[in-house]
């Protein structure tokens, strides 16, 4: 490890990142290193500004690729080498405005009965079934259910934010069963060895985010839901479906652990609950025009 690279490291735990952003930091430094072929302390302000036009112009990525490039790169020259350039300021990603991918019940269930390998299936199936982020499900440990008072508890969540989140007795009850098949005294789903072999009574990690999203991909195809679906949808998924069953936005916002109510009100611009009223209203004006 350079020093450089240890430094911003401590930086950004310092500043309270969590892991999987030290790790997309780390990344879009060693990405514009790469490009400009030096050290990034050797990089100057005007080799950075070709790096952010050939990102924008040339390899035309996408805003949120772009946003995570600047921020870390930000991150780097202004907390680990103190350095305030311009560019850092003038850099603009655009806000992108769609809405995201929302599944059906029913597409949820196709889906879920096409993963065949159990403890992806397990995994996934809470995923859904308590609203949650990929990273979120996967660290989940035996400590974070309260089967007594059907709670799952979230530690650590985006934000370093701590969340209850009630736990359905199905849900409950397939993790039991399917504890029973590892019994690991840490881990919900815990990862098999590096060898493939499956000691997971002992294992000290947990399955992997790519494990769980190649499953997904493949019983999104063999379901036949043509929707552009990812694990993350899911999640977007519980929260409209809990939203068209007359549960209030606020509580999805807390279960959600989304800190803006203006964050969590984008389901109410992905199920007919909202649009129907007022397409029904539409018809009837247009069906008095035209009589």
């Amino acid at each position: 490890m350079t020093v450089l690279r240890e430094r911003m490291l401590e930086d950004m735990q310092l500043r309270g990142l969590s892991k999987g952003t030290q790790k997309l930091y780390v990344h879009a430094v060693r990405q514009l290193a790469k490009y400009c072929l030096k050290p990034p302390d050797q990089i100057t302000e005007g080799e950075l500004r070709q790096y952010f036009l050939y990102l924008t112009k040339v390899k035309k990525i996408a805003p949120s690729t772009l946003q995570v490039a600047i921020c870390g790169i930000k991150f780097f020259y202004e907390h680990t080498l103190r350095r305030q350039w311009t560019i850092l300021d003038l850099v603009h990603v655009p806000k992108e405005k769609k809405l995201p991918e929302v599944l059906t019940i029913e597409e949820v269930r196709r889906i879920l009965e096409c993963v065949h390998n159990l403890s992806c299936r397990a995994c996934l199936s809470t995923i859904y079934a308590c609203g949650l982020r990929v990273e979120e499900g996967l660290h989940l440990q035996v400590k974070d259910i309260d089967a007594t008072s059907e709670i799952m508890h979230i530690h650590n969540g985006k934000g370093g934010k701590d969340r209850n989140i009630p736990l359905p007795q199905p849900i409950l009850k397939l993790l039991r069963q399917y504890w029973l098949t590892h019994r690991n005294r840490v881990w919900i789903f815990p990862s098999r060895d590096k060898e493939g072999i499956y000691h997971l009574d002992t294992a000290t990690k947990p399955m992997t985010a790519r494990s769980v999203q190649r499953a997904f991909k493949g019983a999104l195809q063999e379901s036949g839901v043509t929707k552009n679906a990812t694990v993350h949808t899911l999640r977007h998924s519980w929260a409209t479906h809990l939203y068209e069953a007359g549960v209030d936005l606020h509580v999805i916002q807390t279960y959600l652990g989304h800190s803006s109510p203006a964050t969590t009100s984008i389901y109410t611009h992905l199920t007919p609950k909202t649009t129907e009223p007022a397409n029904q209203t539409i018809n009837q004006v247009l069906e008095n025009l035209w009589r």
